[in-house]
């Protein structure tokens, strides 16, 4: 009897959870005129079917290329200096490490709203505003770093020390020990944590709303901000524009959700 209470309440806490995502899908079909309705309808009377509209006339190919190219660039960086990092980190155990972690974990802490005015005038004195795409990257990059680093050293700390210290004794060097030795063996964290990485920059929108002033150039989340007028709101173009938007991004959590979740909790036990 308990278990199946136990799984009433993680169906009823799943429905509570997924009921968002069922209304967007829901309102992207609903005609205009019946999204407003009292009481609301839980399936469309007449659906629609406005993605390839919504998809040309927003111009979603070119803001969905941009969060392409900012995600891509973010997770290169972040897979770059982030996957030495959580090595060092794994492996050299001492004061000084732990507390070279623990501000790691406080950068975290930060909220983008936060850095992004001193992070703009950083760049503006540089020169980096003038190629804004790559000032988006460097900062969400900064922003995603300290995820990276840690969820990517629980992955080395599951590898023996033995290992490293027999490639050693067979003449490599530490760096070779780590390229050969250690990186294929964590290699399963650090696609996981890179996909996340990948995922969370693809729906970055605070540092390109205020660092990228060309249409052009915005990511597709700016692009929702074309259905809000100063005096109605699109909410059947949002939907639309969000299902487009959304989808792929699901499709890969379906996809990868059992290499997601053992990544995660790899380590869990150390």
């Amino acid at each position: 009897m308990k278990r199946y209470i136990l799984l009433a309440l993680a169906i009823l806490f799943l429905a509570v959870y997924l009921f968002p995502l069922y209304w967007m899908y829901l309102t992207a079909f609903k005609p205009s005129t019946e999204t407003f309705v009292y009481p609301p309808t839980f399936w469309p009377g007449d659906p629609q079917f406005n993605f390839v509209d919504v998809f040309i006339s927003k111009k979603m190919s070119s803001y969905l290329w941009n969060s392409l190219v900012i995600a891509i660039g973010t997770t290169a960086i972040a897979a770059f200096f982030g996957t030495g990092c959580a090595y060092a980190l794994a492996r050299v155990r001492n004061i000084g490490m732990d507390i070279v972690l623990f501000l790691i974990l406080m950068m975290q802490v930060l909220p983008s709203s936060l850095m992004a005015t001193p992070i703009f005038v950083l760049f503006n004195q540089i020169g980096l505003i003038a190629t804004p795409r790559l000032a988006v990257v460097l900062a969400q990059a900064a922003k995603v770093l300290p995820l990276f680093i840690v969820l990517t050293r629980t992955s080395f700390m599951q590898i023996p020390k033995e290992l490293e210290e027999a490639a050693r004794v067979d003449g490599a060097t530490r760096l070779g020990a780590f390229l050969r030795i250690a990186v294929p063996l964590a290699r399963n964290g650090i696609l996981v944590t890179s996909v996340l990485i990948f995922l969370q920059s693809f729906g970055e929108y605070v540092y390109s709303r205020s660092m990228i002033s060309e249409e052009s150039l915005q990511t597709a989340t700016v692009g929702l901000m074309n259905f809000m007028g100063p005096n109605t709101t699109d909410w059947n173009g949002i939907m639309t524009y969000s299902v487009i938007y959304v989808t792929p991004i699901l499709l890969v959590f379906v996809l990868l959700q059992r290499k997601i979740v053992s990544g995660l909790t790899a380590g869990a036990l150390k």
